[in-house]
């Protein structure tokens, strides 16, 4: 039976993600990928971490340096993502021909086109993420203006059908084979970080023994945003659909900074009562979430271990 996280451990800054066929750590200093290619050899890109905050110290207050580290962890995520495609043999074979539209791209812009494709990359998922899970919930209960008065109700509303939306949407994608794949080595990444946490040597045999659900994770992070949305917005008054939708739009970035604090003092506290309220956040881990097997665990140990330094001090939160 895996062992929970509730108990004594270690608190580190370290996170990562799930890519196709490998894992990202991101350390304090450092951010490794590893993936496993089809021959079976692990290959681990490993680069410094590049962060505005290291040149503009400032930018740390609380909440903005949610809104920013929201970006970042965008932009690295995708750039990590076409890395892992690259090495698990995903895209080109030996066969690929670019078609004329990538030749164009490649002949006008050169080596900044892999820049050009992970910022549009990100703007559109941003896109598509606000539109599904913040304007369409809003457009939707806006038909119930004509019958519900009170802002508060109305809020609630829309938070639950954003919320099913949400649900939904993971079902979903859960089921596709591809994304069951990269959901077990995002299981891989919690339980090789719960095995570092409580100071385990990191084997695949110690880190199966853990949970595959974790606090820090970015799925609690996105479930947390839509609760305090439903505790901010529900103090807005508004008289058009189009109004509210821009109160949304403005105060998205509020919303992800004050969620990004409240998932920072989670993963760092031991209270009993945090726990409780963190753990819609877990069960929804179910869905993002598979029992990794011990290849992919390696793969996992391999990407954490390239980001360790060696002095636990440097993790801390």
């Amino acid at each position: 039976m895996a062992k929970t996280n509730n108990e004594k451990v270690h608190k580190t800054s370290i996170g990562g993600q799930a890519v196709m066929e490998g894992v990202m750590m991101r350390g304090p200093k450092e951010i490794a990928t590893a993936v496993r290619k089809s021959n079976g050899e692990i290959i681990i890109d490993k680069k410094e971490v590049s962060s505005v905050f290291t040149k503009y110290k400032f930018l740390k207050i609380p909440i903005l340096r949610g809104v920013i580290s929201f970006f970042e962890s965008m932009i690295t995520g995708v750039k990590c993502l076409m890395f892992s495609a690259e090495q698990a043999d995903l895209e080109d074979g030996e066969d690929y021909k670019p078609s004329k539209f990538e030749q164009w791209l490649d002949d006008k812009f050169g080596d900044k086109v892999k820049d050009i494709v992970i910022y549009f990359s990100v703007f559109v998922s941003l896109i598509f993420s606000v539109g599904l899970f913040i304007l369409l919930p809003t457009v939707l209960v806006g038909w119930l203006k004509k019958f519900i008065v009170s802002a508060p109700v109305l809020s609630l509303c829309e938070g639950g059908v954003r919320i099913v939306i949400f649900l939904a949407y993971l079902f979903l994608v859960s089921r596709m084979k591809d994304i069951q794949r990269v959901f077990e080595y995002h299981g891989a990444e919690h339980k090789t970080i719960a095995a570092y946490e409580h100071g385990e040597e990191l084997t695949p045999e110690n880190a199966r023994k853990y949970s595959r659900l974790h606090p820090r994770c970015g799925t609690s992070f996105l479930l947390i945003v839509m609760i305090i949305s439903i505790i901010f917005f529900s103090f807005l008054k508004w008289e058009t659909v189009w109004q509210r939708m821009l109160y949304r739009l403005l105060l998205l970035p509020v919303v992800a900074g004050v969620s990004y604090e409240i998932i920072k003092f989670a993963g760092r506290s031991d209270s009993k009562l945090v726990k409780w309220l963190t753990s819609p956040g877990l069960a929804l881990q179910l869905l993002t979430t598979r029992e990794p097997d011990d290849s992919q665990l390696e793969v996992a140990i391999a990407a954490l271990k390239s980001v360790l330094t060696g002095n636990k001090d440097d993790d801390k939160w």
